[in-house]
């Protein structure tokens, strides 16, 4: 039995929001909430496999310490974006 529309996007705003570290639960969960429902399911598939991706990776990824897999890079840069946008404004 598969699981539900509902029930993967609430798991993955889940899984954002409860990584490990704060730090990485304060940049996918927003990003999670603002955006999730919005993805396409090319888009929530490779989230999903970016939610697999340990953290230090993650965060490495994001400060641009490291070059991110091609298959998680356009993802990562709207998340980036979206947390600095969040940053610029104070929220």
């Amino acid at each position: 039995m598969g699981e539900t529309a509902e029930a993967r996007l609430k798991r993955m705003a889940m899984r954002s929001w409860r990584r490990g570290t704060k730090e990485m639960d304060l940049v996918l969960g927003p990003f999670a909430d603002a955006h999730l429902a919005g993805l396409s399911e090319a888009e929530l598939e490779t989230y999903d496999t970016l939610l697999e991706e340990n953290d230090q990776d993650l965060m490495a990824w994001i400060l641009g310490q490291s070059a991110p897999p091609p298959l998680l890079s356009g993802l990562l840069a709207r998340i980036t974006a979206f947390a600095e946008t969040r940053l610029s404004r104070g929220k």
